[in-house]
């Protein structure tokens, strides 16, 4: 049992002065007046933890390496670096995978993430043969995390084929299963091994239309729908995919999700840098939710999601650091709004009614949203609630001297991972 003392209190909620938290067994017990013997955290605000919806860690050792033009490719872009990603994919191994994710994960729970929606594709040997354990890379993701005391969801992805009518390249044989039924066993399989680890939790990952037929999609969203599971799957970041979409099926990627029975409130469109407004108004009808990778897809030139329609049709937006070039949660939500000033051409966009600005919506996005694409709780400083909290410096420069009504701005739109001085992962 452990009580935190620190000067403020910031949640969905709003800011509390003069509060005391009670931890107890990984969950908030109590929030109150400070007994004598409370742990004090001068000078700090603590808040919940951010919620990274999704992330591929593997992809972390990659920073450095593509940022250079190769002579053979002058024309540098996504595909290009796909290439390079499915060279790095093909070299891991569940000793290589564990060391990357471990150090990935460690940054991110140094950046005030306490849990993370890890999109895992790798799962066989190179030339596609299963390991002994067919989801030791999966499990030694997840072992990764819970390493370094950060709360995992493991969505397992499921990888079919090349495209529409096209086998798995040589890069991709060992993301993809033979059928349905094998990923699917998979997955199960996933499921029950995560059952006695209470970091851990899992998902389904149908990778994108491109990767999976319809059939495998209906399947796969089926079986999540009986397991309550949630369901990710990337759709609309590149041209190129929404033309291929056009050409095989006659629709664009979101309405070919939607007509395999795959849409509906637990399933998270991943990027939807692309979508339409035909598109968006399919997402708001079927109540799903579009995670947005912000820092990602400026780093791979894939443009910039179109967030104040989804804003404005309710849609909700969670964040992730996808390949993890940079990490840092409050940078990721900032660049939602500079997005949308960039394309409204004005000031504090994404404001809702009764808010002083767009800080409360971002911060909504960084906690709530991102807990439901993902299937946690929701982030608060409540009893119930798990102890899942950062602490926040109240003397660094990035924030001292801020009155406290414009906190959470100062934090949002004017600050940075370097204001988080600890963190806690229920409770540890």
């Amino acid at each position: 049992m452990t009580w935190l003392a620190p000067d403020l209190v910031l949640d969905a909620d709003g800011l509390r002065r003069d509060v005391a938290v009670r931890i107890e067994d990984g969950l908030i017990a109590e929030v109150g007046p400070a007994p004598a013997d409370a742990m004090r955290l001068p000078r700090t605000a603590l808040l919940p933890g951010f919620v990274n919806a999704h992330s591929h860690a593997f992809q972390r050792d990659l920073r450095g390496a593509v940022e250079r033009i190769d002579p053979a490719n002058p024309d540098d872009d996504f595909w290009t670096w796909r290439e390079e990603m499915y060279a790095q994919a093909g070299a891991m191994d569940p000793a290589r995978i564990h060391d990357v994710a471990r150090r990935c994960y460690r940054q991110m729970r140094a950046s005030g993430v306490t849990a993370v929606g890890e999109f895992h594709y790798v799962h066989h040997q190179p030339d596609g043969t299963p390991y002994e354990r067919p989801n030791a890379l999966a499990e030694a993701v997840c072992e990764a995390a819970e390493a370094e005391g950060l709360r995992i969801v493991m969505l397992l992805v499921a990888y079919e084929r090349g495209g529409e009518g096209i086998p798995p390249t040589p890069g991709q044989r060992r993301f993809c299963d033979p059928t349905v039924e094998a990923y699917l066993a998979r997955l199960e399989a996933m499921r029950v091994w995560a059952e006695d680890r209470p970091l851990v939790t899992v998902g389904a990952a149908p990778h994108s239309m491109r990767a999976v037929s319809p059939a495998w999609l209906t399947a796969i969203s089926d079986y999540t729908r009986g397991h309550g599971m949630p369901l990710h799957i990337h759709a609309d970041e590149q041209p190129r995919e929404i033309r291929e979409s056009l050409e095989w099926y006659g629709v664009r990627p979101i309405q070919v999700i939607d007509d395999a029975g795959a849409l509906d409130a637990r399933t998270i469109i991943v990027h939807g840098t692309h979508c339409d407004d035909a598109e968006l108004d399919l997402l708001a009808a079927r109540g799903a939710g579009v995670c947005v990778c912000p820092t990602t897809e400026a780093n791979l030139g894939d443009g910039y999601a179109p967030v104040q329609r989804m804003f404005e049709r309710g849609i909700p937006i969670s964040l992730g650091s996808d390949s993890n070039t940079i990490l840092d949660p409050i940078v990721e939500a900032r660049e939602l709004e500079a997005m949308a000033r960039r394309t409204a051409g004005q000031r504090n966009v994404l404001v809702r009614p009764g808010d002083p600005g767009p800080a409360p919506y971002l911060l909504t996005c960084s906690w709530d949203a991102g807990a439901s694409a993902i299937g946690l709780p929701l982030p608060r400083i409540a009893v119930g609630a798990p102890a899942d909290l950062i602490a926040l410096n109240l003397d660094d420069d990035e924030v001292l001297g801020v009155a406290d009504e414009h906190l959470a701005a100062a934090i949002m739109l004017a600050g940075s991972s370097r204001l988080v001085t600890r963190t806690w992962v229920a409770g540890a």
